[in-house]
């Protein structure tokens, strides 16, 4: 019997399709088989494999609880009495060190190198990709390449999600190698480094480029280092039975690096009679409703999509307390469905690297050098950047119950990409340029009385091109905002955007555009989502 070359590729794609869906069953079938059988063992075990925290002499204290400065302290009487080792809310300020040990500097390395091993397994065997066929050849051709700033590096073409969304993915697993091994934020952020620069000479084949080393480093540190305080505050080692399986299982989706550490460490079964780990208070906002994205400012035209909102707020920043890297930090994510292939609108984010409280009268202050990492992919325009600057966060308690919030932020983009003038597409090779430049953003909101809340957001961007059309852009993003309450913890709001572009091609003429949005959501809160003490 003859066989056409169509049926034989058809064939040939359900034949891949079955083998990438069995293996991805048969990982995930590992995996829960991991969990249940070491939560098991952890539901059934005596006693907890140490003493109890809060009994041991204070000097056994001082070194459990060893700050990431050096410092030392002992267990106060009191929990909330402004020791180093407890937050407001009774919760540790640090990592327990007895229980996180530093591991040799192999672990992470090790960690790194199976990472990328399984990622380059995947790539090929899975999802078929030409460019992970490495070997002796493209590892020598690549070590020739140099130093990434050298002629044998380039800027890559790869689509924009690729570069700055997935690559900073990568980084975050790379930086948690170290930081599930007991190393500090600082000492973290090199491994991120490493282990970008070990997937783009030894993982692919071609010329390595330079986007990739710095994105993957820059932003997978600041989501990394977000994932495990996330994750941190999810585990809870004194938990058994059904408890303990989802929390573990939360954290091996949110970070796989820390689920392997804490299986090769045996942490997965210990039972502890304390928290082991730093927790802050974790508020979440999550908003669902209607989207309409205009043509220019015409509201007669246009399309309509279904939007989902996630909104994470870590740590109290009034707190008045030393602070360490994302003590303090707020992320948002938009998914948008109906629009095709650009379902993640948005992701935007900040958080504190060095900083300290202040308070003049009624005012709460925070004041820091902070990291921010702002990702937009939609139909109206991309835009990546990755920033560092001052910002100042307050709150000014009014009449009542009502308070005027304000966030202010500048920062210097040292490296960013941003879609042309003609706009977005959905192409698979790059349709925009990498630039850098400046960014300032302003958040007000006003509560009144707690029934309602008024907001106005603003984002601004300078940006020159590095590489691609030759330009100085300059983008804004004003968003007003009024949401109304409908009973506790839930809310009803409306949100209009503007977005302005004004782009001065050296070669060409200026382009300016205007676009607008409006979302109709309900929004439900979870405040303090974590667990409290007396």
């Amino acid at each position: 019997m003859m066989i056409s070359n169509n049926e034989a590729w058809s064939f040939s794609c359900k034949r891949a399709d079955n083998i990438k869906g069995n293996t991805l069953k048969t990982l995930s079938i590992l995996i829960l088989s991991v969990l249940c059988t070491a939560l098991l063992q952890a539901q059934y075990s005596a006693k907890p494999d140490e003493q109890s925290i809060s009994s041991l002499n204070s000097g056994d204290q001082q070194q459990l609880y060893k700050t990431d400065s050096g410092d030392t302290s002992s267990l106060g009487a009191n929990h909330a009495s402004g020791d180093t080792v407890y937050n407001k809310y009774g919760d540790l300020k640090n990592d327990v060190a007895a229980y996180n040990q530093r591991q040799p500097l192999w672990r992470p390395l090790l960690g790194i190198v199976g990472s990328n091993v399984v990622t380059n397994l995947m790539d090929t065997y899975i999802l078929g990709n030409s460019f992970t066929h490495v070997g002796f050849v493209s590892w020598g051709t690549n070590l020739k390449a140099g130093w990434p700033w050298g002629s044998g590096w380039e800027w890559d073409q790869d689509r924009f999600g690729m570069n700055f969304f997935m690559h900073p993915y990568g980084g975050a697993i790379f930086f948690n190698s170290a930081r599930t091994n007991g190393f500090d934020f600082w000492a973290s952020v090199p491994y991120t480094l490493v282990g970008s620069y070990m997937w783009k000479i030894f993982g692919e084949t071609g010329v390595p480029e330079r986007n990739d080393l710095i994105s993957t480093t820059v932003n997978g540190v600041f989501g990394g280092e977000m994932l495990y305080r996330l994750g941190s505050d999810l585990l809870d080692d004194q938990t058994t039975g059904a408890d303990r399986f989802f929390r573990e299982l939360a954290v091996a989706i949110l970070s796989p690096t820390r689920f392997l550490s804490r299986l090769s460490h045996g942490q997965l079964t210990r039972l502890t009679p304390e928290d082991v780990y730093q927790k802050e208070p974790l508020n979440i906002t999550l908003s669902a409703g209607y989207h309409r994205v205009n043509e220019g400012t015409s509201l007669q035209s246009g399309s309509n999509t279904l939007n989902f909102n996630l909104l994470l707020d870590y740590g109290n920043p009034f707190e008045i307390r030393s602070r360490k890297p994302f003590d303090y930090f707020k992320i948002r994510g938009d998914l948008d469905f109906g629009m095709g292939r650009k379902i993640v609108d948005n992701i935007t984010g900040y958080g504190i690297l060095f900083g300290s409280n202040a308070q003049s009268g009624n005012l709460d202050m925070l004041v820091g050098l902070f990291h921010h990492m702002d990702y937009f992919d939609n139909w109206t325009f991309e835009l990546s950047t990755m920033a560092f600057g001052p910002s100042i966060i307050s709150r000014l308690p009014m009449s009542g119950s009502s308070s005027l919030s304000t966030n202010l932020h500048v920062g210097l983009v040292p490296f960013g990409g941003l879609s042309r003038p003609s706009g977005p597409d959905t192409m698979q090779i790059r349709d925009y340029d990498f630039v850098g430049g400046a960014e300032a953003k302003l958040e007000n909101t006003f509560d009144i009385g707690g029934w309602t809340d008024i907001t106005i957001t603003a984002y601004y961007w300078w940006l020159h091109t590095y590489v691609g059309v030759a330009a100085n852009s300059y983008i804004a993003l004003i968003k007003p905002r009024i949401a109304f309450t409908l009973f506790k913890d839930a809310r009803i709001g409306f949100e209009h955007q503007i977005y302005y572009s004004d782009r001065y091609p050296t070669d060409f003429a200026s382009v300016h555009s205007v676009r607008t949005e409006e979302k109709v959501y309900v929004m439900l809160f979870f405040q303090s989502f974590k667990h409290q003490r007396e």
